[in-house]
């Protein structure tokens, strides 16, 4: 992954989160070997809406599990997004989040 730029491995990353699972910016931070750089992915995710191909953004959400970036999708989008695969979300906030965390660090190295 040397060769391509910090946005297209956060990007890699985020298309392999499976539907119905979240992880976080931090995570994502962590298994690039970038570990304090969640600003940066939440960057990358926030211009990801013109990335092809498509990049599923709404299951990064915030080391609690909250959608703080929702409002870069427009109203209630994002949580639309996440309960169509199957994620309640309620006041903001990923329901069962412990369980749904998909984090790269372990799925990836399987």
């Amino acid at each position: 992954m040397d060769d391509i730029n910090f946005f297209d491995k956060v990007y890699q990353v985020a298309r392999l989160i499976p539907p119905g699972r979240v992880t976080s910016y931090g995570a994502i931070a962590s298994y690039l070997g970038t570990k304090g750089s969640s600003r940066m992915v939440g960057y990358a995710m926030q211009a990801a809406g013109k990335v092809v191909p498509k990049v599923p953004a709404h299951r990064v959400v915030n080391r609690q599990g909250l959608l703080t970036a929702k409002f870069h999708f427009g109203g209630d989008l994002m949580q639309q997004l996440l309960e169509s695969e199957g994620v309640k979300v309620k006041d903001d906030q990923v329901q069962d989040f412990k369980n749904l965390f998909w984090d790269p660090a372990i799925e990836l190295a399987l």
